[in-house]
């Protein structure tokens, strides 16, 4: 036994040269390569099993563990943020939509980019935008893009729509609790296209739970709604104000004012089919 550990200790001890390696001045075997030591002498004349040195990496096989492990950390963490992104989407579609492929013109963008680079300083003290205006000038794209880029940085966010929850609600109600605890458990919740779902009694009071779940959670959250500052301020009833009061205290309004981009893209696609159809004709 004792002459399988020495052997074990020696194995680990022991450096093994290449053919271009060397051995310099000081007794120490070189990289032939880099030119920097392979071994080390144990500190104060120190032995091991008579060996007076130890293995070291010399620069280049250094280099090289490094580039290894820092291909290994990007891999793991593309991976990570594959699974926030599959896990925190209900729409895939949503995956692209990001600062990257932003077209600039939307000029709530710089306080979209914003949030996310003061991310601690929101998540801290409980701060989460209203995204209100007209339909089709881009608050669920820049919302969007806040959740792509927190899971950039491996931060768990849940962005989903109130006609998704209701439905799974209906589809498990035995889970109700369990399923709005998931949803708080989020560092950060995005509510989309909030004020469309069904107006029932029942939706209503559902909507109210999630809402109030998360105000309790002291945990931020961000909506988007097309809904104007004046309908969330004065609601029409009692079960629709107690939603819109949670909601407005724990969000920072932020007013869209741009055009219409979905109506920009259709008559940009229309222009174009008209000039395709142009040249078709003209080749004939």
């Amino acid at each position: 036994m004792k002459n399988e550990i020495e052997a074990m200790i020696t194995d680990i001890t022991a450096t093994t040269a290449e053919a271009e390696d060397y051995t310099g001045e000081d007794g120490l075997l070189y990289c032939g390569k880099c030119h920097t030591p392979k071994e080390a002498y144990f500190a104060e004349g120190k032995t091991c099993f008579e060996r007076d040195r130890h293995p070291t990496d010399c620069d280049c096989q250094r280099a090289a563990r490094e580039k290894q492990q820092a291909a290994e950390s990007r891999q793991k963490h593309l991976e990570k943020v594959e699974d926030l992104k599959r896990r925190g989407f209900t729409d895939p579609a949503m995956r692209n939509w990001t600062f990257e492929h932003d077209n600039g013109r939307n000029p709530q963008t710089e306080t979209a980019r914003f949030y996310v680079e003061s991310w601690e300083t929101m998540q801290a003290e409980n701060i989460g935008y209203l995204f209100w205006g007209g339909v089709g000038t881009g608050k669920s794209y820049l919302a969007a893009c806040i959740a792509n880029a927190l899971m950039e940085k491996e931060v768990a966010v849940c962005m989903t729509n109130f006609a998704t929850i209701l439905n799974d609600l209906a589809a498990s109600f035995d889970g109700r609790n369990e399923y709005i605890s998931r949803l708080c458990s989020y560092p950060l919740l995005i509510l989309d296209d909030f004020g469309m779902e069904r107006g029932t009694e029942y939706g209503l009071e559902q909507v109210y739970s999630v809402i109030d779940s998360r105000y309790r959670s002291d945990k931020p959250l961000i909506a988007t709604t097309n809904l104007t500052l004046e309908e969330l301020q004065h609601p029409q009833d009692t079960p629709h104000a107690r939603i819109y009061d949670r909601l407005t205290s724990m969000c920072a309004p932020v007013r869209f004012t741009g055009s219409n981009f979905r109506k920009e893209t259709a008559q940009e696609k229309l222009e174009r089919l008209k000039q395709l159809m142009k040249q078709r004709k003209e080749s004939l």
